[in-house]
């Protein structure tokens, strides 16, 4: 992730209330609602659920030849990359710590550490997500294209697309993965 500046309030910074309240143009309307029908996926390939539901537990934690992460290591790195990127989103408190790359991003172990630890990553990813489909939700039309404050160039419409890229990247290795383990619908 990009170096972080210290957050800065505008002194008149509207709540998300009155943000959520601001008349959003037609193109802003229609950009919206183009951005989360691509967070949501499927349009070109698989989903997230898609990739995830009737994933065996016995293959969460299997690694195969030639690549290097289990079910289980991309599941959550998925979730890691897309809570940074939120955390990165909504700092206008300043309160955002970078993570160092690639240690904080990937789990060490092939192996969920829990039985419930898969589940528990399903349902973390798809809340934060919405936590991120909230902030698009909210936004004026100016602040899904203003540079944050904190970043270095960085603004909402960009995270977005980000979120969507790598989710759709990573949900294509999952989707092989699960091609290999010869557990992927036909």
């Amino acid at each position: 992730m990009a170096k972080v500046k210290a957050a800065v309030k505008k002194p008149d910074a509207k709540s998300e209330t009155q943000r959520a309240a601001e008349p959003k143009s037609r193109m802003g309307v229609e950009l919206r609602k183009q951005l989360l029908a691509l967070l949501d996926g499927g349009q070109a390939h698989a989903t997230f659920d898609d990739a995830v539901k009737g994933f065996p537990p016995s293959l969460q934690g299997e690694l195969t030849e030639n690549l290097p992460y289990s079910g289980w290591q991309l599941l959550e790195h998925l979730r890691i990359a897309q809570r940074d990127i939120l955390d990165f989103s909504r700092n206008q408190d300043g309160s955002y710590k970078a993570l160092n790359w690639p240690d904080d991003y990937w789990p060490k172990e092939a192996e969920p550490p829990s039985a419930a630890a898969w589940n528990k990553t399903v349902v973390q990813i798809r809340e934060d997500r919405k936590a991120f489909e909230q902030l698009i939700r909210e936004a004026s039309d100016d602040e899904l294209i203003a540079p944050f404050p904190w970043g270095d160039g960085q603004n909402l419409l960009r995270q977005t697309l980000l979120i969507a890229d790598h989710t759709a990247y990573h949900v294509g290795e999952m989707v092989v993965l699960r091609r290999l383990f010869g557990q992927w619908k036909k």
